[in-house]
């Protein structure tokens, strides 16, 4: 099982002046969802992914995973930033196979499985290429293709095309999409962008601002593939926004359509 219980998660950063950036999360997250969660700069999203990552421990409250309290990162856990992070000096399938490597993994393996999630990413013949031959989307598939090698059971991935061009942004949608339907993972989406949140999730958790507590959750009952002009999901995007606007502060406007 690959779900997740968030209980009473808070979590304050110290120094002079303390500053609380999760208050008081609630949370399920079921195996094998598409949960986006969504909210203004600084509301604690990314807090939120590396709690669940095990790369942070809360302060209060507890994470539970797979029936276990998380103590720490897992390999049943991968994660995914909006930086791919990629090894100039390694070649395309020497940094997907980066994980298998440093487990012991059979160098044979680390070749079958790099070259399975490089084609089921999109990168089939550029296994040899560098990372400076890549495009900003190629660099993020091959940061996909890094992590399901490793062949986790969650996908944590923090605002992983804010960095790409719109089009190259709406292929990658698509490409997250395909994969998730063919391998049946746990993934947890963080964004800013209310139409993304939208179009990818099963459900959308709304964060306000700072301190981040969970403003409203939102359920996206329409089966896939979806289209982005669909009128259920463009009333569920008003929807969002008007929860968005009904807090009077001017974080809660930092979102993308």
């Amino acid at each position: 099982m690959a779900g997740f219980e968030v209980r009473g998660v808070s979590k304050v950063y110290g120094g002079a002046t303390p500053t609380e950036t999760l208050s008081n999360i609630d949370l399920t997250i079921e195996d094998g969802e598409f949960l986006s969660i969504l909210g203004p700069s600084g509301c604690g999203k990314s807090t939120l992914l590396e709690i669940l990552a095990g790369l942070q421990l809360p302060t209060s409250g507890e994470v539970w995973f797979g029936g276990a309290k998380l103590k720490g990162p897992g390999i049943e856990r991968g994660v995914v930033f909006q930086d791919p992070s990629l090894y100039p000096w390694r070649s395309v399938a020497k940094n997907v196979q980066l994980g298998l490597e440093m487990r012991g993994v059979a160098k044979s393996e680390q070749r079958e499985g790099a070259q399975r999630y490089l084609d089921l990413v999109g990168l089939k013949g550029f296994e040899n290429k560098y990372p400076h031959h890549l495009s900003g989307g190629m660099k993020q598939r091959a940061g996909l293709a890094r992590a399901l090698a490793n062949g986790p059971e969650v996908l944590l991935m923090d605002e992983p095309f804010g960095a790409v061009d719109y089009l190259t942004r709406l292929q990658l949608q698509d490409d997250l999409l395909r994969i998730w339907e063919a391998e049946k993972k746990t993934v947890v989406f963080v964004t800013h962008d209310v139409s993304e949140a939208v179009f990818l999730g099963d459900r959308v958790v709304l964060l306000s601002p700072r301190p981040g507590r969970i403003n409203r959750i939102f359920q996206v009952p329409k089966e896939r593939p979806r289209k982005r002009d669909d009128a259920e999901l463009l009333k569920i995007q008003n929807d969002i926004y008007a929860a968005i606007h009904e807090v009077k502060s001017p974080e809660s406007l930092e979102f993308t359509i």
